[in-house]
């Protein structure tokens, strides 16, 4: 999970090194096109999956919310700071704690509603609308946030019914064609320097979630869990080292405050997921 970490904050440093000369809609379409040859391993999965009509609109409905997310996602990495980005990224849990008890009916208690209230006063601190400007970098985190939150709504209820590579599979299929008319639209013919940077992106990306994958697997989630947080202290140093960005205490603190409740919302979740007592076995 260390390492994933890593390398979720090199994602972001990469795409912020590459700019804007590239737009938003073309750089995330270059993205996941350049990373479907990591899907060649999941191509015996998808095929033996025999998907049906539901399953079909659930992906496809995943697959433009996702890519309205990764769109406002590479816009928003070219407006405001890396840290910024890391600390408002961290809400999108906390819109999946909001979304499940709206569409899914999970039970709201009094922690996780206490937890959620501290999560968006943490994105207050790190806006303070009104005592300075908030960005179309700002507001595009937050479309982001509520975005990826419906996606991973959505991967919560087919992960039940599918296999995992097969999730992921047809996100990245659906998200590229997703993709493909916003960066038509206003394309621009990239360097084979920014075609690199790009496939690194998503070599860096697909990497980052086979570690957390298998930090899954070797650990409980109230070990590995609290270790993604530390991207915010990565990207903090990242952005104050490498790109001139000054550190700005209230970004920390609001950002700390999110991580803080969504560390209690994960915790809570994966003790109400284990069982009271032990099965019975020989």
């Amino acid at each position: 999970m260390l390492v994933t970490g890593f390398l979720f904050v090199a994602v972001t440093a990469t795409v912020k090194h590459l700019g804007d000369r590239v737009p938003a809609p073309e750089a995330a379409f270059l993205r996941y096109l350049l990373g479907l040859v990591f899907l060649l391993p999941m191509l015996g999965a998808l095929r033996d999956a025999r998907l049906g009509r539901r399953a079909m609109m659930l992906f496809s409905a995943r697959g433009i919310v996702h890519a309205l997310g990764v769109m406002l996602w590479f816009f928003a990495m070219t407006r405001i700071p890396i840290a910024e980005v890391t600390a408002m990224n961290y809400v999108s849990p906390v819109y999946v704690a909001i979304g499940a008890a709206l569409f899914l009916g999970e039970r709201m208690h009094w922690p996780r509603m206490l937890a959620i209230a501290v999560a968006l006063l943490g994105v207050l601190i790190i806006l303070r609308p009104g005592f300075r400007e908030v960005s179309t970098g700002h507001l595009a985190m937050i479309g982001t946030a509520i975005f990826f939150a419906g996606s991973y709504l959505i991967a919560k209820i087919m992960a039940d019914e599918v296999a995992p590579s097969v999730v992921v599979a047809m996100l990245s299929i659906v998200v590229t064609l997703a993709l493909a008319p916003f960066a038509i639209a206003v394309w621009v013919w990239p360097t084979w320097s920014e075609l690199g940077w790009l496939f690194l992106v998503a070599t860096l990306a697909t990497t980052g979630h086979l570690t957390m994958t298998l930090s899954f697997r070797a650990a409980p989630i109230m070990v590995t869990q609290p270790v993604t947080f530390l991207q915010l202290v990565w990207a903090t140093l990242l952005g104050a080292l490498v790109f001139d960005e000054a550190v700005d205490a209230y970004v920390v603190l609001g950002g700390t405050l999110v991580i803080v409740s969504v560390l209690v919302i994960t915790l809570r979740e994966a003790r109400a997921r284990k069982p009271a007592h032990p099965p019975n076995g020989p």
